[in-house]
């Protein structure tokens, strides 16, 4: 149940921490049971099990909501419609590394600490110092980063991570104007939309081809005509922008980079903040 629920943002049984006579009863019965017994069965392997879902058809079924699926199920218990849920917290911020390349894959080893905002550990109870990460460390995984109650990782508990103060079996997630604000300004995201708009422009093909590239590193999926027309606008309006002074390279990209180099920084910076780079469809 909590397998299924990690995949389609809720479970079987939605009520993950109350098997009992107060909590709700499973949406199929018999897919719970058939789910359970096979895990049994095949040596308990999450790996198979989790392979088992995500290849499922009714995993691979479009996400697109309809007039008629949200009037007759309108929280997809009946499982008409694929899953579309926003990742976790940890997973926003790997997304992003991800796309620009920077992320590391290394394992195992002691916490790590990622750049935050200096206010964070300033108003932390005791006061605490954080010295951020440097080299390989610095884009470890989320999972790897030093966790303190009294003063949990900004970006994560603004995308709704417990602070680690009482055990949950289930993230509530909430959608808010800081969530994008962060997207947009905090300093992990605004380093790995720079490095990604290096990369694009150091390529020497066209602009479509270019923005073909940015758009599938970001989405995973290729754009549509009318996404690369607007995407082509809107890159050739901040190199005017650029060219004219309105925008200064030098405020915005580090030492060495050049008009193009912030003007892709923008076009990555816009697709890194989109919504569908960061849910589950």
């Amino acid at each position: 149940n909590r397998q299924w629920q990690a995949f389609f943002g809720t479970g079987l049984v939605k009520t993950l921490d109350d098997f009992g006579f107060q909590g709700e009863m499973p949406s199929n019965q018999e897919l719970l049971d058939w789910l359970a017994v096979d895990f049994m069965e095949n040596g308990w392997s999450m790996k198979r099990l989790h392979r088992q879902i995500v290849t499922s058809a009714t995993y691979k079924q479009s996400s697109k909501v309809t007039q008629e699926l949200l009037e007759k199920d309108p929280q997809n218990r009946l499982l008409a419609r694929g899953p579309r849920v926003r990742v976790e917290a940890e997973m926003v911020r790997d997304i992003t590394l991800s796309a620009a390349g920077l992320l590391s894959h290394k394992m195992y080893g002691p916490p790590v600490r990622p750049p935050q905002p200096n206010s964070v550990t300033e108003a932390a109870y005791g006061g605490m110092s954080w010295d951020v990460s440097q080299g390989e460390d610095r884009y470890r995984r989320a999972l790897y980063t030093f966790a303190k109650r009294s003063a949990p990782f900004a970006s994560s508990i603004t995308f709704d991570a417990p602070t680690g103060e009482a055990c949950i079996a289930r993230r509530e997630i909430a959608n808010t104007p800081l969530q994008s604000l962060v997207l947009l300004n905090d300093e992990v995201y605004f380093e790995a939309a720079q490095v990604l708009g290096k990369k694009v422009a150091a390529q020497s093909t066209s602009t479509a081809e270019k923005i073909t590239y940015v758009f599938e590193c970001c989405l995973t999926r290729p754009p549509t005509a009318e996404e690369v027309n607007t995407l082509t606008a809107f890159h050739d309006a901040q190199l005017d922008r650029l060219k004219n002074g309105e925008l200064k390279t030098s405020e915005l990209m580090p030492a060495g980079s050049t008009d193009e180099d912030a003007a892709w920084m923008m076009v990555a910076r816009i697709l890194l903040n989109l919504d569908e780079t960061i849910t589950r469809n």
